[in-house]
């Protein structure tokens, strides 16, 4: 990636601050039943938090399927983060491509509140394992 150990540091807090940030918004849409932008604020609160963590360990991935395979490879297939928790997160990118790119498509609230604590514990622990290096 070619950045300083501090530039690394400053983008790492960056997008983690991005992340809660954006996850902030999922209170406003689900109270007001935005439940497909839910899901693509959902998505991208996440999409943010595994960003960092892939920055900080100098891994480097140009899409959001590399963010994904990256985050399974380095840190799902190495027990950092349980097989449960890598299928969230693929779960709530699935959701979020076929709201965004499917037509037909309705994302409900049956779809968004079960996934909106887990990924909020997601977030919390990539925040944990930035924090502490």
């Amino acid at each position: 990636m070619g950045l300083t150990d501090e530039e690394r540091k400053s983008v790492v807090q960056f997008r983690m601050e991005k992340a809660k940030n954006t996850f902030s918004e999922i209170v406003l849409l689900t109270n007001n039943a935005l439940w497909h932008t839910a899901a693509n604020r959902l998505y991208y609160a996440c999409y943010y938090a595994v960003t960092a963590l892939l920055i900080q360990n100098g891994i480097e991935a140009k899409t959001h399927h590399g963010v994904i395979n990256q985050f399974g490879l380095h840190f799902v297939k190495t027990n950092i983060f349980s097989q449960q928790e890598g299928g969230l997160f693929q779960d709530i990118f699935e959701l979020r491509q076929e709201g965004d790119y499917t037509d037909w498509i309705i994302v409900t609230e049956e779809d968004i509140v079960p996934l909106v604590e887990p990924a909020k514990d997601f977030i919390d622990k990539i925040e944990q394992l930035v924090s502490t290096k």
